[in-house]
């Protein structure tokens, strides 16, 4: 590569997190004075439908020609890009959203920053680099998304950034977001350390109302005091989740912590701060909602589960063996165990993410684990050895397991009730 005359830099993340001492997992980089050419005969394999990205032959990492992007219709796609060999690496530079991930690394190792994104890495600010920022409604997301990842580190975001995003909600331009970019950047910061951040940032420039209605009805609706201190249901959402980073609860998990409780944005005024029936009028909007972002199905399965048995879930240590049963069927938990203790973890993460109360103990999960490991236990092979089948087979199999769960509950109480100590 050092006989053609072309420049390359490392850009982006990787410069970015190895100045904030965070650990590079991938790199990318760009090419000053090449052409497409220039590359392919070098052996890199052209990857980019949109763009002129290249993946080197040997480390099979990114190699993007320095492009400059032109506003041409509304939207993500709306951009006319021009890669040519007298794109400047500052005209590349130019183009990116913010100013921590605008600056460049040559082969000696010298920064490359014309828009101070080293400045904004030490004062902690999230900050666009030019007014093209507003010409791509997926950067109030991906800003969002840095917030939820870096606000461990103090990073916030800057307030001519943020004024810039309202804008862009109040233009439409927020509204031309296609599904697939929500939800993907919606899915990454729910793995971020502080995905509550994510749905804070959106909503304080207007985005959240647009993009998820269902989540930012919630805010400003109340819930019985004795139950949630913290009376805002939008609130209480957002401590859940940050019980599920503490919980150490995966990212499926977390997305049904935060559509648990849409139903209560349903709930008619009169009624509050009581919610009779939000679980299944939750459920609904569920499923709505997943359908309209394309939810992959495991998650909007889960999703629908949390939020149709959550209340079952904290009612289990005063549930009918019946009804303890009948959740367990619900949940499909005996086929599916790995998500039935998804589900426990999105309960105790929801009963934790209340206002005082997130080291108080949940042993509802306790509770329901011995029910389910008792359900399960008792196999419908041995009865259909003995002959039984249809309905007699459901029957005594469900008899069968009712006893179990009583059984089970009972010892339960015992293991639960204080030990009474002779004087």
């Amino acid at each position: 590569m050092s006989a053609d005359p072309m420049d390359i830099y490392l850009v982006g993340g990787a410069v970015r997190d190895a100045l904030l001492g965070r650990p590079v997992t991938e790199r990318d980089w760009v090419v000053v004075g090449a052409t497409p050419d220039q590359l392919l005969a070098q052996g890199f394999r052209p990857v980019g439908k949109d763009f002129p990205v290249f993946l080197h032959p040997d480390t099979h990492e990114e190699y993007a020609l320095a492009r400059t992007e032109r506003k041409t219709a509304p939207g993500y796609h709306g951009f006319k890009v021009c890669a040519a060999p007298d794109v400047t690496l500052e005209n590349d530079l130019l183009r990116r959203d913010l100013t921590i991930n605008a600056i460049a690394q040559d082969s000696a190792g010298r920064l490359i920053d014309p828009y101070q994104g080293t400045r904004d890495l030490e004062q902690r600010w999230l900050r666009h680099v030019s007014p093209a920022f507003a010409e791509d409604p997926v950067r109030i997301l991906r800003v969002a998304r840095f917030s939820a990842r870096y606000a461990p580190l103090g990073f916030r975001v800057a307030p001519e950034t943020l004024e810039l995003m309202r804008n862009m909600v109040a233009s439409g331009e927020v509204d031309h977001l296609v599904a697939e970019r929500v939800w993907a950047e919606t899915v990454r910061a729910l793995g971020e350390p502080q995905p509550g951040q994510f749905i804070e940032t959106l909503r304080e420039c207007g985005a959240l109302a647009r993009i998820f209605p269902e989540l930012d009805r919630l805010f400003g609706i109340p819930q019985p005091a004795a139950h949630h201190p913290e009376i805002d249901t939008g609130r209480h959402t957002l401590l859940a989740l940050d019980q599920a980073v503490r919980l150490k609860a995966d990212v499926v998990t977390r997305f049904a912590i935060l559509v648990h409780d849409f139903g209560k944005g349903t709930t008619p005024p009169e009624e509050w701060p009581r919610h009779l029936g939000h679980e299944e009028r939750g459920t609904a909007l569920v499923r709505t909602f997943s359908q309209r972002l394309r939810v992959p199905n495991p998650y909007r399965d889960l999703g629908v589960l949390t939020a149709r048995y959550h209340t079952h879930g904290h009612r289990a240590l005063e549930l009918r063996p019946g009804t303890l049963l009948n959740t367990l069927q619900g949940l499909d938990a005996l086929r599916k165990p790995d998500r039935f203790e998804q589900f426990l973890l999105a309960c105790e993460a929801d009963a934790r993410g209340r206002l005082g109360m997130d080291d108080r103990d949940y042993p509802q999960a306790t509770l329901m684990r011995q029910v389910y490991t008792a359900a399960a236990n008792v196999q419908a092979r041995p009865l259909v050895e003995q002959g039984l089948t249809g309905l007699a087979l459901a029957d005594v199999l469900r008899r069968n397991r009712l006893a179990a769960i009583t059984e089970a509950r009972r010892n339960f109480n015992r293991e639960m009730a204080p030990t009474v100590v002779d004087p």
